[in-house]
């Protein structure tokens, strides 16, 4: 009978989400599977270059898994769905994993999620047609929209997303407005730019250097001099314009944190914190992160509370931009 016991107990322990805390000695001895909240593109690319380095670190394989849906919030409840054992990761989109818990779609916070090395941020710019003599700078396109309220119309891809809400934030903070127009292909958006449909844009690194002969910037959204620099030495930061949006550190951007469950034991998570240091700080990674257009954040795990924390509150401001942007299209 005790040795029935001892047998059930020990099925017991590997069934438990806590089960693999035993054999944390041998983590990892089998694949790893990252969950991808979106489609192939860019940003899977970019997860794919990250988990690379890292599953050459653990001598693993670490595959990445798109599982789009719910605006990728289905991506973390199927990793929430299996063993907190270490194999399975979560890349940490804002969207989902702030966005969607601020707008009540989803029964978990960023709180319910144990974070290794934050991996990368996306900067947004505001851009403008290089030869529209309208916009010569900055102060310029502001005093445009000043005196004609609500003619302007730009695109930030589609309705409520997070270069929407950035964009209008800053346009509440100067108290000017201007006609959001959706688009389903960003790449639409700036052929429109370039052929005078639109009046601005967001633009992100990558699709700006790519479009330097037609398109120049006229703010990034960012405090700091370096992630401006990543359009080109010409770009101004929010602090060059001495802009305050309410919106600060990785706020006015797209990124993501690469996530864990809650659970997942201790020797794990530090198992593969190590390995997701030693993969970001590889020259090679970052230059590769880089020309694809995601700038390496290195923030620690000790940093998420600080640096995720508020967020959310600046996103809810810049929420009810938006709302004050349709109110004044409504006039």
């Amino acid at each position: 009978m005790f040795t029935n016991f001892i047998k059930t107990a020990a099925v017991a322990a590997l069934l438990s989400p806590l089960g693999g805390a035993a054999f944390a000695d041998d983590y990892p001895s089998r694949n790893i599977e990252m969950m991808f909240p979106w489609g192939p593109g860019s940003a899977f690319a970019m997860a794919q270059i990250i988990t690379n380095a890292m599953g050459e670190e653990l001598d693993t394989n670490i595959s990445v898994v798109s599982t789009p849906g719910a605006a990728g919030v289905k991506s973390f409840n199927t990793a929430l769905e299996k063993p907190a054992d270490g194999y399975t990761l979560i890349d940490g989109w804002v969207a989902p994993l702030v966005l969607q818990p601020l707008d009540g779609n989803t029964e978990f916070t960023y709180k319910d999620f144990t974070p290794l090395w934050s991996a990368t941020r996306v900067p947004f710019a505001i851009v403008v047609r290089k030869d529209d003599e309208r916009f010569p700078d900055y102060a310029a396109f502001i005093q445009y929209l000043k005196d004609n309220p609500g003619k302007a119309r730009y695109s930030s891809g589609s309705i409520g997303n997070i270069p929407h809400m950035v964009i209008a934030k800053l346009l509440q903070t100067e108290d000017v407005y201007a006609r959001n127009i959706p688009y389903p292909q960003d790449g639409d958006a700036f052929k429109d730019l370039r052929g005078g449909l639109l009046d601005f844009s967001f633009n992100d690194p990558i699709t700006f250097q790519s479009n330097k002969d037609a398109f120049k910037t006229l703010v990034a959204f960012t405090n700091e001099a370096d992630v401006a620099a990543a359009y080109d030495a010409e770009t101004k930061s929010l602090d060059d314009l001495g802009l305050d949006i309410g919106l600060t550190g990785l706020a006015p951007s797209g990124w993501n944190w690469f996530l864990v469950h809650k659970d997942t034991p201790a020797e794990i998570v530090e198992t593969l914190n190590t390995a997701m240091k030693a993969a970001l700080d590889r020259p090679e990674v970052q230059d590769k992160l880089k020309a694809a257009g995601f700038l390496p954040t290195m923030y620690p795990p000790e940093k998420y509370e600080e640096i995720v924390g508020p967020i959310g509150d600046q996103i809810a401001a810049a929420k009810d931009a938006i709302t004050w942007e349709a109110e004044q299209l409504k006039k």
